[in-house]
């Protein structure tokens, strides 16, 4: 390039040419482009998605439902050859798959529409789809439509979708798109319109969510004042572009979007990326950790999938004066059957001989767990909560370094684990959970003022026999409430039994009915959960200690517990 001045005297450039206006080329990037155009050609080819997966299983075990009319396959000599398509290949290759004598199903954009793809209860391959959503690209719209061909009504069993990434955590840019569209606007997901994203996505996965709004404008405020380790605030608004510090030296008000925010972060390398995405979805989890946590987290409408339940008592809370609805409070027992995770799957999800996980038992309860690490929490003061996941035949929750050190799992030789595990999952696969819950249903809306407002819990109850029904989850301590609210302070009558077991595992205290106004709450004492009565008069100490309960001195202060065994009792005989 030829550097000259313009009229105005400044720099500009120009091709550069010889006498006879031929350009002028650089010979070093000549040299270069050759020698990089030699490393590309003798690098391996890189198959398509869809051409690997025929490759790798065969045609005659994929069906293909796309728009490509020729394609190149691999005959029974090992040779590739090119096979043509006709337009009615698509519907032979779906009849394939829905009869199962093709067990792999493709399809494109081109071919999701108009077809259904899902255990239909008509067809001969009723096994359960397991759903790679591979490219979801910037439409949501078109990758929600995708995922409802394989879940319809009449359906045998409910599909397992899995969306596939890499370890680029930009890539969650577009799986955010979907879960927001999800979220705002429902999906098929159960073969009808419901709201929220029904699980399908974990809520960290939406990145324009409110918390994740939140957090996004804390970690702009953890990189004003330095205090991320990914990046600088310098460094950040050279590589994007965005600004975030004024011309006044202070922070601005207008911060960029999170949608711009997400755009450019794209852009930046992939080590950066990644960094700059951990800690900015430490903020998240940590806001939606707590959100569940105190059960406010919104995860629209959860199928709980039921043996069979039973309706212990029915409560009519409402009766609408013009259409005649009703507005139930239903007592249920439900009985789900449990399904323990093997250990020959543990292994190979999370593997046992590795340095990072620990094999643990519970000293106090005996059950078996396995501990890995987990995506570290960032607080708002910008330091790293450490955290681990902890799984268990059952169920997995997580744990911070401060709960684990103060709890009482303690690590435990390979044998002993491998035995303890498989006993705990015979266990569990040979019974049922039973558990109890109160639902608000029927007409909700003139009385959902009156309902929890810390606790907003939509359920449906779907039996194996095929009765289910739709409501609100009330918990057992603001059911009195409730009925007091609507004029039916007759209808709560709980046995001690139930305030016993709604406490325990619930933790809200709960009034006992009696002579006096006796609290029953849960506390922490000395590391271990017990039963304390409040509100109890000191002139009846000794009759409180003769109908079972105990006292002791804590911090100068005479309290009154209930043992836990035996609680149920004593209670019944307070509140006589």
């Amino acid at each position: 390039m030829a550097v000259f001045k313009d009229e105005n005297g400044n720099p500009r450039s120009e091709p550069m040419v010889d006498d006879v206006g031929a350009p002028v080329l650089c010979r070093s990037a000549l040299d270069a482009r050759d020698r990089m155009i030699e490393q590309l050609c003798a690098l391996p080819p890189i198959a398509t998605a869809l051409d690997a997966i025929i490759e790798r299983f065969g045609a005659d075990q994929v069906a293909e439902v796309t728009g490509r009319t020729r394609r190149l396959i691999v005959g029974r000599d090992g040779r590739q050859q090119l096979q043509s398509r006709s337009p009615r290949a698509n519907v032979a290759e779906t009849q394939a798959f829905m009869d199962g004598s093709k067990k792999v199903l493709v399809f494109s954009d081109a071919g999701g529409t108009g077809r259904s793809y899902h255990a239909d209860l008509a067809a001969k391959n009723q096994a359960r789809r397991v759903h790679f959503l591979l490219e979801p690209g910037w439409r949501a719209d078109a990758a929600i439509q995708g995922l409802g061909r394989t879940n319809r009504t009449n359906q045998a069993s409910a599909p397992l979708f899995r969306p596939v990434t890499t370890d680029v955590r930009g890539e969650r840019r577009f799986i955010s798109t979907i879960a927001r569209r999800l979220d705002s606007l429902g999906a098929l997901t159960r073969g009808q319109r419901q709201t929220g994203g029904q699980n399908l996505f974990d809520p960290a996965d939406n990145l324009e969510s409110s918390y994740a709004k939140e957090a996004l404008h804390r970690w702009f405020g953890l990189l004003f004042i330095g205090k991320l380790d990914a990046v600088s605030l310098a460094r950040f608004e050279e590589l994007t572009g965005l600004r975030i510090e004024g011309p006044d030296g202070s922070m601005v008000d207008d911060l960029p979007t999170i949608q711009r925010w997400l755009n450019r972060i794209l852009a930046l390398p992939i080590a950066l990326q990644n960094d700059i995405f951990d800690e900015f979805l430490g903020l998240v989890e940590a806001r939606i950790d707590a959100a569940r946590q105190a059960g406010t987290l919104e995860v629209g409408v959860e199928t709980i999938a039921v043996e069979h339940f039973e309706v212990l008592t029915d409560i009519l809370l409402r009766t609408d004066a013009l259409s005649g609805a009703t507005t139930h409070l239903l007592e249920l027992e439900i009985a789900r059957a449990l399904k323990p995770l093997g250990l020959a799957r543990l292994e190979e999800l999370y593997g046992l001989s590795g340095e990072r996980q620990q094999l643990l038992r519970n000293a106090r309860s005996g059950r078996i767990g396995l501990l890995v690490p987990a995506r570290s929490l960032l607080a708002d003061d910008g330091t790293r909560v450490a955290r681990f996941e902890l799984v268990r035949p059952l169920k997995h929750g997580h744990l911070t370094a401060e709960q684990l050190e103060e709890s009482n799992w303690e690590p435990v030789d390979f044998a002993e684990f491998r035995r303890l595990w498989q006993a705990e999952v015979g266990e569990a696969a040979a019974s049922h959970k039973r558990e109890r819950l109160h639902l608000a249903t029927g007409m909700l809306l003139p009385v959902w003022d009156k309902l929890p407002s810390d606790y907003v819990r939509v359920s449906r109850i779907s039996a194996r026999d095929g009765r289910s029904l739709l409501g609100r989850e009330v918990p057992l301590h603001c059911v009195p409430e409730i009925c007091q609210a609507l004029g039916l302070e007759d209808e709560h009558a709980f046995s001690a039994e139930q305030i016993v077991d709604a406490v325990l595992t619930g933790g809200r205290p709960m009034q006992v009915k009696g002579r006096e106004a006796l609290t029953l709450k849960r506390s922490l004492v000395n590391g271990t959960q017990r039963l304390e009565l409040a509100g109890w008069s000191a002139a009846r100490l000794d009759w409180y200690k003769a109908q079972g309960c105990f006292t002791e001195i804590i911090r100068y202060q005479t309290r009154l517990f209930a043992p836990t065994t035996g609680a149920a009792g004593i209670l019944a005989r307070l509140g006589q």
